[in-house]
């Protein structure tokens, strides 16, 4: 039987650590609200993903590109870059609502060891 993480032992609790983790796409918006760029190493922090992760946020970053929400930065091809795009642009948060992004993120949150 299945239990709910509030449910489970302390000793069990490293079975819920998914819950640590967000989509790499929540994690790309607000790096690109925050920095103005976005990379996958740097989504891969932020979402606070397993290694091994890698190939999936690229082709987030990839898709996210086609769609006008990022687009590649100067040099892309060395640095693997991507900036703000147009459709992120016209929808940017106020100045305010930035800095809220970042003391929400999940990426505070401490990655077990084990992982």
């Amino acid at each position: 039987m299945t239990r709910p993480c509030g449910s489970v032992p302390s000793r069990l609790h490293l079975m819920c650590r998914e819950l640590n983790r967000e989509p790499a796409w929540v994690a790309a918006i607000r790096l690109a609200y925050l920095r103005g760029w976005v990379d996958v190493d740097s989504v891969v922090e932020e979402a606070n993903l397993i290694s091994g992760r890698e190939r999936t946020v690229a082709d987030v970053l990839t898709t996210m590109c086609d769609r006008g929400l990022l687009r590649e930065g100067p040099r892309f091809d060395e640095t693997g870059r991507y900036l703000v795009g147009p459709s992120l642009q016209q929808r940017a948060p106020s100045p305010a609502a930035v800095k809220r992004l970042s003391r929400h993120g999940l990426h505070q949150w401490v990655r077990p060891a084990d992982d």
